[in-house]
């Protein structure tokens, strides 16, 4: 009983005195510094670093850069067009596209990104690497 009444006591003179500082204390702590932002940019060569995440890597800087390559367009095919008037649909290597679409289709030399254009009834207008290229639909 003495513990607890003491203990009480030592309660309420913590709070009294919190709240006589002007109400409850918090714990904020001011830095000065806006939003700290960690940026990691893979080294161009083994002489300027290495990647922090995976320091026993073996693998070489070129191959975290895109590769840029040709593409050719005879390898996208478009098998049909399909929709209402209003909202044409085009499949261009097993991918359907409306028009202002874009995604990555699969050809033989790897993914392509490309970005519908246009649709008409017999052919689709896409962009690559930002070129315009017309594909016609295919006959069967």
């Amino acid at each position: 009983m003495k513990i607890s009444l003491s203990l009480s006591l030592l309660l309420a003179v913590g709070v009294s005195v919190s709240w006589a500082a002007g109400g409850p204390v918090e714990n904020k702590i001011s830095t000065g510094v806006g939003a700290i932002q960690s940026v990691f940019i893979l080294p161009s060569n083994p002489k300027d670093g290495r990647d922090p995440f995976f320091p026993d890597s073996t693998r070489t800087p070129e191959l975290a850069q895109p590769a840029s390559h040709t593409v050719e367009v005879s390898s996208l095919k478009v098998p049909g067009i399909s929709g209402t008037p209003g909202h044409l649909l085009a499949i261009i290597n097993n991918h359907t596209f409306a028009v202002g679409e874009e995604g990555d289709v699969k050809t033989g030399s790897g993914l392509v990104h490309i970005r519908c254009l246009e649709i008409q009834n017999n052919a689709v207008v896409v962009e690559i690497n930002g070129q315009p290229h017309r594909i016609n639909v295919e006959s069967q």
